[in-house]
């Protein structure tokens, strides 16, 4: 099983170009999951056990707004991830996540991921080098969200 889990490792889009070595190491953490559409990832505020690697499907990230429910702050596509607050603790979601559509994706093991990264200083910086550009890219496009939110206010 692991080295079906190492191909679709290898081919989904965030990890292309890694070496075998660490696709290895993120393989042996992995599990294949489906979710149905309207079928809850996460919610904010739950801990940040497992993040996912969408493989088909869109991926609603939501913030609660006392007194106007669930905004989408963000879709997540084919080819991206959903969760990266299993990266910074306290390990907690930062925002819902939910399957607008079908979804099947590879959900990994935080913790197994940050024991991995803890061992191994080399992968860990691998993996820091690989998520943390697109912790730059969500900041940014939440920032942008609130610029129009509260420009059409102005």
């Amino acid at each position: 099983m692991i080295e079906g889990m190492e191909k679709i490792v290898r081919e989904h889009s965030f990890f292309a170009g890694l070496g075998e070595e660490t696709i290895a190491l993120v393989a042996g953490c992995t599990r294949s999951v489906v979710f149905s559409a309207e079928q809850v990832l996460a919610r904010e505020g739950d801990p940040a056990d497992e993040f996912f690697l969408i493989r088909h499907g869109r991926v609603a990230l939501e913030l609660s707004a006392p007194g106007r429910g669930a905004i989408t702050i963000q879709t997540i596509r084919e080819g991206e991830v959903a969760g990266l607050s299993w990266l910074i603790p306290p390990y907690r979601w930062t925002s819902g996540a939910r399957a607008i559509e079908a979804v099947r994706a590879i959900g990994i093991d935080a913790r197994c991921l940050r024991r991995k990264c803890d061992a191994d200083s080399t992968f860990g910086y691998t993996m820091m080098m690989r998520f943390v550009p697109l912790l730059v890219d969500r900041l940014q496009a939440s920032r942008l969200q609130l610029l129009d939110v509260y420009g059409k206010n102005s």
